[in-house]
């Protein structure tokens, strides 16, 4: 299933509304060394509208613009780490 997923760089988050459901995605973003660093903190994805992909949804797209923007991830969050551990063509990014 396709979400819209919409990025908020002032607000360090992803997010998406789902049959009027708000979803989200929390980053923390630290300039390193050699590049940016994004700490993925919290996903939230209330259950009225869970198990429909959208937390995935959710990282993929923060993943997606942290490979764009050379960023590397740190996947704080718990569904992040195991999304991360599940999609080896994003290991890449781990920092």
């Amino acid at each position: 299933m396709l979400f819209d997923i919409h990025h908020d760089h002032a607000a360090r988050r992803f997010e998406t509304t789902v049959d009027g459901v708000h979803c989200l995605l929390d980053y923390t973003l630290a300039d390193g060394v050699a590049t940016c660093v994004m700490t993925i903190t919290h996903t939230d994805v209330p259950a009225e509208v869970g198990g429909r992909g959208i937390a995935s949804a959710l990282v993929k797209g923060a993943m997606d613009a942290a490979r764009t923007r050379g960023w590397k991830v740190i996947p704080a969050c718990s569904y992040a780490e195991n999304w991360m551990k599940r999609h080896a063509d994003y290991h890449n990014l781990r920092a």
